[in-house]
């Protein structure tokens, strides 16, 4: 394995309650004086409902649809991916946020040791929320990369590629078709994404098998943050690749810490913490704590991998240090006669 060219950290960052200290679609209900409460109400109705007409839907995307049906319906007219951004940028985030992320950064830039590997830290959000309102609010330009639901605006239509041409409402575009689900399974897609550089490779397949030296971010170089059991497919992935679990509650909400505590006692995660990132907080300190630790984990297998290549060194033997009745294979010649880069 060419350790030297697998030289990333990855932090991923789950979004609601993480990054944030609610939801996401919070202002957005705002936006256009829906009833949240009873939004959510709704849609955890629905898939008992559509079940009693023989479909079964996810739980964790069915909103999306739902979203959709106050679009059509009117009741949130006009919302399209621009609109959805521009809300995002209402997002409230939590203390310390998006400053942290530049903190952790600068764990690997501020020791000289890691500079000959050109180490460094990539920032990464998977969420099953809203991806156009993320690249909205003030943490996307700090992450590399951010991966949640999407929507399409105009769909074409029917035979579209029989006709010379087609038009879209560029004056009011406004969702109306899902582009991307992603549930608290499909999340485990975009660990492999990064894992293997598709992110930044779209030739790659997600699918195709890779070895592991030509992975781009080994999961053992990743730290998944996120707020709880419904994480749990991710919390494993990770775990079992080697990489770092931990948990995030709101503070003064015990049934949260009561959740990530139990999530701890059953080898799910490898610790928790308050969802608070000033430079203090018993949060921020496991975090950079564990990014200097893959740092040196990193640099020490480099070292080995290096002295692998290089193998061991060439010694002359010395007669009259070898055993009685050994011969000698060689001569001891002084090691002035040879330059010192001849080997």
């Amino acid at each position: 394995m060419d350790i030297l060219k697998q030289h990333i950290i990855a932090c991923i960052w789950d979004f609601d309650k993480t990054l944030i200290k609610g939801y996401m679609q919070t202002p957005l209900f705002q936006e256009f004086g829906v009833d949240e409460k009873l939004f959510w109400e709704e849609v955890n109705m629905l898939p008992e409902i559509y079940a009693k007409r023989g479909v079964r839907v996810s739980p964790e995307t069915v909103y999306l649809n739902h979203l959709l049906s106050f679009v059509k319906s009117g009741k949130m007219r006009g919302l399209g991916n621009s609109r959805l951004r521009a809300i995002g940028a209402k997002l409230e985030f939590c203390d310390g946020m998006p400053a942290f992320l530049g903190e952790l950064k600068k764990v690997v830039k501020s020791d000289k040791r890691f500079k000959r590997l050109d180490l460094k830290v990539e920032h990464y959000i998977i969420s099953t929320g809203l991806a156009e309102m993320i690249r909205g609010s003030k943490i996307a330009r700090h992450v590399d990369g951010i991966f949640g639901c999407e929507f399409v605006e105009d769909p074409v239509p029917p035979y579209f590629s029989r006709q010379n041409e087609f038009e879209f409402d560029s004056l009011s575009p406004q969702i109306s078709q899902i582009g991307m689900m992603v549930d608290n399974t499909i999340k485990t897609r975009f660990i492999f994404e990064i894992n293997k550089g598709v992110n930044r490779n779209p030739a790659i397949d997600v699918n195709a098998q890779l070895a592991e030296s030509d992975r781009r971010i080994p999961i053992r170089n990743m730290i998944y943050i996120a707020d709880g059991p419904s994480d749990v497919p991710v919390f494993s992935v990770v775990r079992r690749g080697g990489g770092k679990t931990f948990a995030v509650y709101t503070p003064g909400n015990e049934e949260e810490f009561s959740q990530n505590d139990m999530l701890l006692s059953d080898g799910r995660i490898d610790s928790y913490g308050p969802n608070v990132y000033t430079s203090d907080s018993p949060t921020a300190v496991w975090l950079k704590m564990h990014v200097r630790k893959i740092c040196e984990r990193i640099l020490k297998d480099a070292e080995v991998d290096e002295q692998s290549r290089l193998g061991k060194v060439p010694r002359h033997i010395n007669p009259a240090l070898q055993k009685p009745g050994a011969e000698a294979s060689e001569k001891q010649i002084p090691s002035s006669l040879f330059p010192a880069d001849s080997f």
